[in-house]
């Protein structure tokens, strides 16, 4: 890494006070993250931005502190963006590029993928790009910013593209065997991860192989009338690593498939992995975006432990377990991205009222499936949660504790209009042949009674 030129200094120390306060920001639990406080962090960078590029021209590549600790702050104020629900703001989309970048150099490293596997990351840049040139054309938006991540944006193009040529030298006929082929070693490696035997699973697919070993004639993988397609190769080097990995699995399916010397490591991806799929279960209720700060700088450090791609031990030898390691590393980079992905556009402060409404509108559709009988007494329950929530808006709108507008108005009042609408279609569905009784069930005051739709959560009075 080269040295900070004197004139950057004061930029470096401005950065680093912008991360440790953002840092302290992302650790404070005590109280939701507000809008105010990430535009002024936000602003507070683009300063520093601005000043960068006045000391710098745009032909020379640069690679000292000052960028590394940029792309902490872009990170980590990234996250932040996703956190308040601004997912369609251009910040936001920085942490989604470097994620992506990351999954795309590992398929370029491993050299299996096949073209469907690039058809999401291609619409997905497509998507970010247009989000970035949008905010672009707003003259209040930083140029600075907008010309960051169109380099970044451009970075991760130029990586398909070189996945696409490295595919296009595939002859026509070898493209089914290729793909078998890549199904197949990801199978293994998944395999390869598992505690236990595996002998059962791992039989077809060994089979499998034998099977496409068996249709090459003198080592070559003939086409129609037994001509020789180009790009023998790239089919014959995949085959051949398949075979090695089972044989790894063979060779040390009682001692997890790992050597004893990258243990430590294979536990803490192991770790990794299972907190992050528990994420993709229920971060609709238990994410913060900005948690995923300290998965990522992780997952960073273990992938910057390899020597020429491979994990080595104190001796500087490349002990078995190799493809284990590099498919729960891979995995874990691919659940950030997907969290990444599937935030929604509705800040932290409204996420538990969206929870709630998503829940009440789940029951309500399900009792429209199945139908009655019931009763109005049946829909009290739904009914108060939504009057709950109503009574949470101010002219409309759910106001923050600070007196902002959080993100995520629209979907909220959209889910909470659609619920409304349900409960009145089971209204109109139930049974005409009322008693008197639950006529005047149907005129209970909500306001003054306790809700059983949900116990453990105290009424709500203002936004939580």
């Amino acid at each position: 890494m080269a040295p900070v030129p004197q004139e950057e200094l004061p930029i470096l120390e401005a950065l680093i006070n912008i991360r440790n306060r953002l840092t302290a920001l992302k650790k404070d639990r005590g109280e939701f993250i507000k809008a105010s406080d990430v535009n002024q962090l936000h602003q507070a960078v683009v300063k520093q931005i601005t000043k960068l590029n006045d000391l710098r021209d745009d032909t020379t590549a640069y690679n000292n502190r000052v960028d590394t600790t940029l792309a902490d702050v872009f990170s980590l104020l990234s996250l932040f963006y996703l956190t308040i629900g601004k997912t369609r703001d251009a910040p936001a989309t920085y942490c989604q590029i470097a994620s992506m970048r990351q999954i795309l150099n590992h398929m370029n490293e491993s050299a299996v993928y096949n073209e469907a596997d690039l058809k999401p990351f291609q619409r997905r840049l497509a998507d970010l790009r247009q989000i970035v040139q949008q905010d672009g054309e707003n003259p209040k938006n930083p140029k600075p910013l907008t010309k960051l991540l169109e380099r970044q944006l451009n970075e991760c193009d130029a990586i398909v593209k070189q996945l696409q040529e490295s595919l296009s030298v595939l002859s026509p006929e070898l493209v089914p065997v290729h793909q078998k082929l890549v199904t197949i070693r990801r199978q293994l490696v998944a395999l390869a991860a598992k505690e236990g035997s595996q002998k059962a699973e791992l039989k077809p697919i060994i089979e499998e192989l034998r099977r496409i070993d068996s249709t090459r004639v003198d080592g070559k993988f003939l086409g129609p009338g037994g001509i020789v397609p180009s790009s023998q190769a790239i089919c014959s080097s995949l085959l051949e690593e398949c075979f090695e990995i089972v044989q790894e699995i063979k060779a040390h399916e009682d001692s997890k498939n790992v050597a004893s010397s990258l243990k430590p490591i294979y536990d803490r991806l192991s770790e990794i992995r299972a907190e992050l799929e528990s994420l993709t279960m229920t971060h609709r209720w238990s994410l913060r975006e900005t948690d995923l700060w300290n998965y990522s700088l992780s997952l960073q450090e273990i992938d910057k432990m390899r020597v020429d791609g491979k994990f080595v031990d104190a001796d500087g030898n490349r002990p078995p377990g190799q493809f284990v390691l590099l498919y729960l590393l891979r995995r874990c980079y691919g659940l950030i991205y997907r969290l990444l992905s599937s935030s929604e556009p509705v800040s932290e402060e409204l996420m538990p009222i969206a929870n709630k409404l998503t829940t009440v509108k789940k029951c309500l559709n399900e009792v429209l499936k199945y139908g009655g009988p019931f009763s109005p007494r049946d829909l009290y329950p739904y009914q108060l949660a939504l009057f709950q929530i109503d009574s949470m808006r101010k002219d409309g709108r759910f106001i923050g504790m600070d007196g902002s507008i959080p993100e995520g108005q629209g979907i909220i009042n959209a889910n909470l209009s659609e619920c409304h609408e349900l409960v009145e279609m089971l209204k109109e569905s139930m049974d005409e042949g009322e008693t008197e009784e639950d006529e005047d069930d149907d005129d209970y005051d909500y306001s003054d009674s306790g809700s059983d739709f949900d116990e453990s959560e105290p009424r709500p009075t203002a936004v939580q």
